[in-house]
């Protein structure tokens, strides 16, 4: 139409639809021409074709005769390609480069929005393309010529020698027997670029024959062009209504089923997700979480669903795990399937994981090296089923994830009945695969909540220690205060008990009080290891009564005397600390509660035959005083005494020495060889 501001023209064009060349019609997109080669009177040497890939080879003469034409640089290239000698195979048999080939690639994946159109006498014939190619010029000559280049060196390295003609006919030959190949490898060797490049190198080539643009049988065959038949019984598409025809101009935006993934996987859209059948919900949500409990199950699915159906269709792709669901190990490693990490079948994964599983249905605790132990799987293999449904703690082991399901259980009893006996099918299974131990065959108690781990903690252990010292303590509180009643009721005039007995603590430094703040049940009720009395407020200037004192130091003379023959080397803070554990172990009313302070206990160390080794320490170490002061058994009665003190002698000079000077020193001061062993007792 053409508007102005007075009047509207309107032309009317008859558009028809040419059906004779269908499926037949491509359209070639040639480069920008050379200057020597014109498209319209070239000379086509030889036209082929490819069509399952729509691919098309083109060999052009070029106008060697042409002014822009260099010739010497044609006769380099053919003498490049060709070499000297000519024959059948050359490719420039005129010792000149006077062919150029194109090679098609495809312009388009979708050509069904593209037509050719013939206008003539006011109408319009339209013919559907089959087809866009772009022809780009190829450069295979020039492989061509690298390839005879590397002959020409390698013929004038290789020699004559027969003896390389000997060594090259020697060859190792390697034999590979190869393995049944899986349905999963075969989909990924068909899809590599290798594959798709050799099923396209097996196509045969179909020789074409070129008619110039003049040629009586390119006029015949551009009649085809043009609609056979103008009558409207032959052109049924083009009879539509007017909105017909507008809404195939402009189809609905209607997404494609192809498009449309069949179910989610990794990430799960609840949209697409609740359209699925109810089985097929609960199997992409169990394969996705791995672990879950039932109410989250329910409140994932929406509400309305039937807990029954669920129940139904969970214990399909689920084992009841600790009254949580854990999806089946077939539902996670299907059949024809194997691992990533080290190929092992879909079936032996499918053991080790259902090991795993009954292994939690036992205890909320699982060691890792247990698993690898008896299911022989690589450690990312059991690291992958561990992972699935429990939590790894530091120095403890792997944990299951979920809580017990204490609702579920008392809710559902028979689902919990019938899961016992698939366990107990699944554990005959394992127990005739892996030729379990009784020791593992022996059902564990069933635990709530509040699980004990299999592995203790230093750190527990020490806390443990402490709560069991503090409970005892005031067992033995007790004990002590009602033998002090009777000895108050049977003679109120002793005054001497050692209960009731202070003891002053002697200022031997500001560095040296009785430290036991590391052992709260000890120091809780004790006065440097004294029992206070009620009531008593009158020190005593640390000296026991007559009778006492060699009780005292005998006793501790014994404790003295037993920690270093099985220690041999002690610091001060070490002596005190095992001196507490010694007296938290001994009966109420014991004679060493009378009170010891540091140095007694330093005296009595002395006293026993021990030494204090000057260690020479760095200045900047954080070690406490008490940390500093080292004491060692001088003379034990063995053959080592005299190895030991040598020992001592240089650590005396030098906190850190290496083991060649010590096994050298030893060597030269006892006048003998020492080997590794004896050496590695010294030093121990």
């Amino acid at each position: 139409q053409l508007a102005s501001d007075e009047s509207c023209f309107a032309f009317q064009i008859d558009v028809f639809l040419a059906r004779s060349l269908l499926e037949k019609l491509y359209l070639f997109q040639y480069p920008i021409r050379p200057a020597s080669m014109t498209y319209d009177d070239v000379t086509h040497l030889s036209a082929k074709i490819k069509p399952k890939q729509q691919k098309v080879e083109l060999e052009m003469a070029i106008d060697t005769l042409n002014p822009n034409y260099c010739r010497s640089k044609g006769e380099q290239i053919a003498l490049n390609v060709d070499g000297t000698c000519t024959d059948e195979t050359s490719t420039y048999s005129s010792k000149l480069m006077d062919k150029q080939t194109f090679c098609s690639s495809q312009a388009a994946s979708n050509v069904s929005r593209y037509a050719a159109a013939v206008y003539k006498k006011g109408e319009l014939h339209l013919t559907p393309l089959h087809g866009i190619l772009q022809l780009r010029p190829s450069f295979t000559y020039l492989d061509k010529a690298d390839a005879k280049h590397r002959e020409r060196e390698a013929a004038t390295e290789g020699g004559d020698s027969s003896q390389d003609e000997a060594e090259d006919d020697v060859k190792q030959i390697t034999v590979r027997f190869s393995r049944p190949e899986t349905e999963q490898a075969r989909q990924r060797r068909v899809q590599s670029y290798e594959f798709l490049q050799k099923r396209q190198a097996e196509e045969h080539w179909v020789h074409l024959h070129y008619y110039g643009l003049k040629d009586s049988r390119s006029e015949h065959e551009r009649q085809y062009l043009f609609s056979q038949g103008h009558g409207l019984a032959e052109n049924t598409e083009l009879i539509k209504s007017p909105s017909e025809y507008l809404m195939m101009l402009m189809p609905p935006s209607v997404e494609e089923e192809n498009d449309k993934p069949m179910a989610p996987s990794n990430v799960l859209s609840m949209a697409q997700l609740r359209t699925l059948a109810l089985a097929d919900q609960i199997k992409i949500l169990m394969k996705n979480v791995k672990v879950m409990p039932f109410a989250n199950l329910m409140s994932l699915l929406g509400s309305g669903t039937d807990p029954t159906a669920v129940l139904r269709c969970v214990q399909q792709v689920a084992l009841l795990v600790q009254g949580n669901w854990v999806v089946k190990s077939d539902v996670l490693y299907p059949k024809d399937t194997s691992s990533p990490h080290s190929g092992v079948p879909a079936e032996v994964l499918c053991r080790g994981r259902d090991f795993v599983m009954w292994k939690f249905t036992q205890d909320r605790w699982v060691v890792r090296k247990e698993v690898a132990a008896v299911t022989k799987l690589c450690p990312e293999d059991v690291k992958d089923f561990l992972e699935h449904m429990s939590v790894a703690r530091i120095n403890k082991g792997w944990e299951f994830m979920l809580p017990y399901d204490e609702d579920f259980v008392k809710k559902h009893p028979d689902i919990v009945q019938r899961q016992q006996m698939l366990w107990m099918g699944i554990q005959a299974k394992l127990e005739k695969v892996y030729n379990l131990l009784k020791e593992h065959l022996t059902p564990k108690k069933q635990e709530t909540q509040s699980a004990h781990p299999l592995l203790v903690s230093g750190e527990q252990r020490v806390n443990m220690a402490k709560a069991k010292v503090k409970q005892n303590y005031g067992q033995l509180e007790k004990e002590l205060q009602k033998q002090k009643a009777e000895m108050k009721s049977n003679d109120s005039s002793a005054k001497t008990d050692v209960p009731n007995i202070r003891v002053k603590e002697e200022p031997v430094s500001a560095e040296e009080p009785m430290d036991t703040s590391a052992h709260e049940g000890l120091n809780n009720g004790l006065v440097n290891g004294l029992h206070p009395a009620e009531g008593s407020t009158d020190p005593v200037n640390g000296h026991l009564p007559g009778g006492c004192i060699d009780r005292v130091a005998q006793e501790l003379k014994a404790f003295v005397s037993s920690t270093f023959k099985k220690q041999f080397v002690l610091t001060l803070s070490e002596l005190k600390r095992l001196f507490n554990l010694h007296l938290a172990s001994l009966p109420p009313g014991h004679t060493l509660f009378s009170g010891i302070s540091d140095k007694m206990l330093q005296d009595m160390v002395l006293d026993t035959g021990c030494k204090q080794i000057l260690v020479p320490f760095p200045p900047q170490t954080a070690a406490s005083p008490d940390e500093l002061k080292v004491y060692a058994l001088w003379e034990a009665g063995d053959t080592y005494d005299q190895h030991r003190q040598v020992l001592l002698e240089i650590f005396s000079k030098n906190y850190r020495v290496r083991r060649n000077v010590i096994q050298n020193q030893l060597s030269q001061e006892c006048g003998e060889d020492l080997n590794k062993q004896e050496v590695d007792r010294v030093l121990k």
